[in-house]
């Protein structure tokens, strides 16, 4: 007899994992998440002129990981200074942590 196992697909727990593995879903996003763990202090420049794509392009990526709270970004003058968000980045270990213990549970 199988088990039935329900998921809910509005549980707060699942739109939240969704919403970070979402922001992850592009290499920009993750290559502008390895730019800012490089660095030591917030990244006050421009980050086109480490990455090459449009400015418009980085400020959508930018502010889909702010909005997933993997990054913050605090205004200084004319200038947007991100830095790695401690809370989200801790977030999002244990929520890849999580999902990769269930899985590896009932795999191979």
């Amino acid at each position: 007899m199988t088990e039935t196992i329900t998921v809910k697909l509005d549980d707060p727990a699942v739109k939240r994992s969704a919403q970070i593995a979402k922001a992850l879903g592009h290499p920009a996003r993750i290559a502008i998440l390895k730019l800012l763990a490089q660095r030591t202090t917030c990244f006050c420049g421009d980050i086109t002129e480490v990455l090459p794509l449009a400015q418009s392009t980085v400020s959508q990526h930018l502010k889909a990981l702010k909005s997933a709270g993997l990054i913050t970004g605090d205004v200084e003058g004319v200038r947007t200074c991100y830095c790695l968000n401690p809370d989200g980045v801790k977030e999002l270990e244990s929520t890849l942590s999580e999902l990769s213990s269930e899985l590896i549970k009932t795999c191979c």
